[in-house]
């Protein structure tokens, strides 16, 4: 299985570096009034990509950790409060008799 994360990887690796080569051009950004910013296509795809991509994973690593957290304290919360086993009965679903 490891094996085909690798090669899975490696084509994507050749796939993105073949894509850069062969766009590797430059775009102008109009951006504020007269300023203007020239850009290779591949950098400004990677930006725009990691604009996109990084805010969700770190929301999801963020949610992650909150519920590893609750979990662990859930479960020190029961560690902590077992009680200790009641006496057996003589007959089950029958228990002591209170009041006298």
């Amino acid at each position: 299985m490891a094996f085909l994360r690798t090669l899975f990887w490696i084509v994507i690796t050749v796939i993105v570096v073949v894509f850069s080569v062969n766009n590797w051009m430059s775009v102008t950004l109009n951006l504020f009034g007269d300023l203007r910013a020239d850009v290779k296509l591949p950098v400004l795809l990677l930006v725009v990509f990691l604009i996109g991509f990084v805010p969700p994973y770190v929301w999801m690593r963020a949610l992650r950790w909150r519920d590893a957290r609750r979990n662990l304290m859930t479960s020190r919360a029961n560690i902590t409060n077992i009680l200790p086993p009641a006496p057996a009965s003589a007959e089950p679903g029958i228990g002591p008799v209170q009041g006298e």
